[in-house]
C-alpha cells in the first residue's frame, strides 16, 4: 500500500483483487490531455483467483515493443481455468500500454522508459503513476513477480531466463530456483548494472520471488521464443504451486551466466554502419576483433575494428545497422562468479 512519505495517487481498479473467479478490467489512470479534459488511461489488467495459494503478479509490454510476454499472458488470461488454480494471478500484458499500441520502448506520452521509472511518482507523468501504482499496490499483494522481456526493437538476445541478483542468500536462492524452473536455455544474472529503478529490482525490494526473462527480439514474435515463453510461465507457475504440474522440459541445469558490468557491452564509438563479426551464441574473448563500423557516405572514411572487452558468449547483438555514438551494437555473457553461499554455476 502507499507509503506514508508518498502522496496517494488517483488511480483506480475496476477488479476485485479480492474475488475468485476471473475477471477482466483496467487500472484507470485521470489523464487530461489537449483532447479529452476527463479522460483516463486504461491499462489493462486481469484476476484468476481460486482456493488459497500464493499470488503470482505477471507482467508483459513494460516495454512496447517486446511481444512474447504479452502473448503468453494475454492467452493465460483467456485460456485458464480458474478451477485448475490453487491461489491468484494478476495478468498485466501491456503495462507500459501507450508504448504497447505504438510498438516503442518508451512511452509515446511523456517519453518515459517505465523499466527506468520505479519506484514511480503517484503525481508524476503517466508512466511514472504506472510504476508508482505497481510499487505501492500490486506488489504488496504478491509472493512472486514474473517479468516478461524480449530484447526489443534494437537488440536481439539468446532466450534466456534471468535471475535478478540480490543480497540476501535465501532470497537469492528462491529467484534462482524459479528462474531455474522456467527452463530456457540460457540462465543469466542481469543486474543493470546495480540500477534500482526497475520492475524486477523494486519487486525484489518488496521480498517476491522474481524471474525475468529476456526472448529473442529484433521487434517481431519470434516462434521458438514464444513457444519457450508459454512452456517457461507455466513451468513456474507449477513449480509455485499455482498450477499442476505441466509436464514440460525439467529445470534447466547448465551453468549460469552473467552480465559482470561494464565490460560485458560493446559501445560504438562512431556514427556509421555496423557489422558485427559474430553470430549470437558465439564464444569470443578479451581484445578479440567484434566488428566495424561503416560510413558508406564517406569514402575517406576507414572503418576501425570494435574489441571485446571480456572472455564469454556473443549474448545479445544490435538489430539496428545504422549506430550512433554510445549505442550498444554486442553484449557479453561470461559464467558467474561470486555466487551466494550454497549455489554455484552448474545445475544451482
Amino acid at each position: 500500500m502507499t507509503s506514508p512519505d508518498r502522496p496517494a495517487g488517483n488511480a483506480f481498479a475496476t477488479v476485485d483483487f479480492d474475488k475468485p473467479g476471473r475477471q477482466a478490467g483496467f487500472v484507470m489512470f485521470p489523464h487530461s490531455p489537449h483532447n479529452d479534459a476527463w479522460g483516463v488511461t486504461r491499462l489493462p489488467i486481469g484476476i484468476i483467483a481460486n482456493g488459497t495459494g500464493p499470488t503470482v503478479i505477471l507482467e508483459g509490454g513494460n516495454h512496447g515493443d517486446e511481444y512474447e510476454g504479452s502473448i503468453t499472458i494475454s492467452e493465460m488470461m483467456r485460456d485458464l481455468d480458474p478451477a485448475k488454480v490453487s491461489g491468484r494471478l494478476i495478468l498485466m500484458p501491456a503495462n507500459n500500454v501507450h508504448a504497447c499500441t505504438s510498438a516503442q520502448r518508451t512511452s509515446p506520452v511523456d517519453g518515459v522508459n517505465l523499466n527506468r521509472a520505479f519506484p514511480g511518482d503517484p503525481r508524476g507523468t503517466i508512466t511514472q503513476q504506472i510504476a508508482a501504482y505497481l510499487t505501492d499496490h500490486i506488489f504488496p499483494m504478491g509472493n512472486a513477480f514474473l517479468d516478461l522481456h524480449s530484447g526489443g526493437s534494437s537488440l536481439q538476445i539468446l532466450p534466456s531466463a534471468i535471475i535478478e541478483p540480490v543480497a540476501d542468500a535465501q532470497h537469492y536462492a528462491r529467484n534462482v530456483a524459479a528462474v531455474r524452473a522456467f527452463g530456457a536455455p540460457n540462465t543469466v544474472v542481469i543486474g543493470n548494472m546495480g540500477d534500482p529503478r526497475t520492475a524486477t529490482a523494486t519487486a525484489c525490494r518488496a521480498g517476491l520471488t522474481t524471474v525475468g526473462t529476456e526472448m529473442r527480439g529484433g521487434g517481431t514474435v519470434s516462434l521458438d521464443a514464444l513457444d519457450i515463453c508459454r512452456k517457461g510461465v507455466r513451468n513456474v507457475l507449477a513449480h509455485l504451486g499455482v498450477i499442476e504440474p505441466t509436464g514440460n522440459a525439467p529445470p534447466q541445469a547448465g551453468d549460469i551466466l552473467d552480465l559482470p558490468g561494464p565490460a560485458a557491452y560493446v559501445y560504438a564509438d562512431d556514427d556509421g554502419v555496423f557489422e558485427p563479426f559474430h553470430e549470437l551464441g558465439t564464444p569470443v574473448f578479451a581484445g578479440q576483433p567484434a566488428g566495424r563500423i561503416h560510413r558508406p557516405w564517406d569514402t575517406a572514411f576507414r572503418p576501425v575494428a570494435l574489441r571485446y572487452a571480456l572472455d564469454g558468449i556473443v549474448f545479445g547483438r544490435r538489430h539496428l545497422g545504422r549506430v550512433a555514438p554510445g549505442n550498444c551494437v554486442l553484449v557479453v555473457a561470461a559464467p558467474a562468479k561470486g555466487l551466494p553461499t550454497g549455489l554455484s554455476g552448474a545445475g544451482a
